[in-house]
């Protein structure tokens, strides 16, 4: 597949900001029953969570945080908002078929102007849904889009559906933008200007990890095989672990052991 196409398809999915519909044609196919395993992640989003197949990384870093246990890593079928994903059979079945241990949740829709208000009653059922299901429910806010200032907006979305429903508030757009502004050489994002560059999906998997674990993110070894080489991933794990200590991604989830 070339360039062009893969740019094409990324700018057809589904985004957090704006109100359009995912390109549903172009999402993963639905994954298969999950297998049996120690720690299981289940990941509902979009394009954003699916380029550089970042739960991947984020399964990769909790191996690595939990040694001698299993972990697998899962992602709901289909590319949609919150909203949409709240209504989705499939996802719905597939959240209630195991008592998960993290569900991780993207693509709450947001206003790119900040002029709208988009409703969090989705992502409010999908965060109570999971802890019926025993598992510690992950709000993913995404990253600004590149040039815009719109980090503290994403955030305090995100922080609105955890007031709501207790859940754990992942600071990945401060870390963007701590990584942007100490390291402005580093590509973060894809060619798009929205979509994750591969170290930007490793950034944002390393806070999401550490959310996850309590891992600190500069504790970790060099994972081979993530597609950010070894220089690029100390200076991300430096990055991530100083933003996990001023914005703690527990805090909004402050009974969950």
């Amino acid at each position: 597949m070339n360039r062009l196409l893969v740019a094409l398809l990324l700018s057809l999915a589904a985004c957090g900001g704006g109100g359009g519909s995912p390109a549903t044609d172009n999402s993963p196919p639905p994954p298969p029953p999950p297998a049996s395993a120690q720690v299981t992640l289940l990941f509902m989003g979009n394009s954003h969570t699916s380029v550089n197949n970042l739960p991947a990384m984020v399964a990769a870093m909790v191996r690595v945080a939990r040694p001698g246990m299993t972990v697998l890593a899962t992602e709901a079928p289909g590319w949609m908002f919150l909203d949409e994903r709240a209504t989705h059979v499939p996802s719905i079945e597939l959240l209630r078929e195991r008592n998960w241990t993290y569900v991780v949740l993207q693509a709450q829709k947001y206003s790119s102007s900040g002029a709208f208000d988009y409703p969090i009653d989705g992502a409010v059922s999908l965060v109570r849904k999971a802890r019926e299901q025993h598992a510690l429910p992950i709000l993913f806010p995404e990253w600004p889009r590149r040039g815009i200032n719109e980090t503290q907006r994403i955030y305090d979305l995100h922080v609105s559906i955890a007031r709501e429903a207790p859940a754990c508030v992942a600071p990945v757009p401060q870390a963007w933008d701590l990584a942007a502004a100490r390291h402005p050489t580093l590509v973060l994002h894809n060619e798009d200007g929205n979509h994750s560059a591969p170290a930007g999906a490793f950034l944002a998997a390393l806070v999401i990890a550490n959310t996850m674990t309590g891992f600190a993110p500069d504790q970790l070894p060099e994972i081979p095989g993530l597609g950010v080489d070894g220089a690029t991933q100390a200076l991300l794990r430096a990055i991530a672990a100083e933003t996990v200590l001023a914005y703690r991604p527990r805090q909004w989830c402050p009974a969950d052991a």
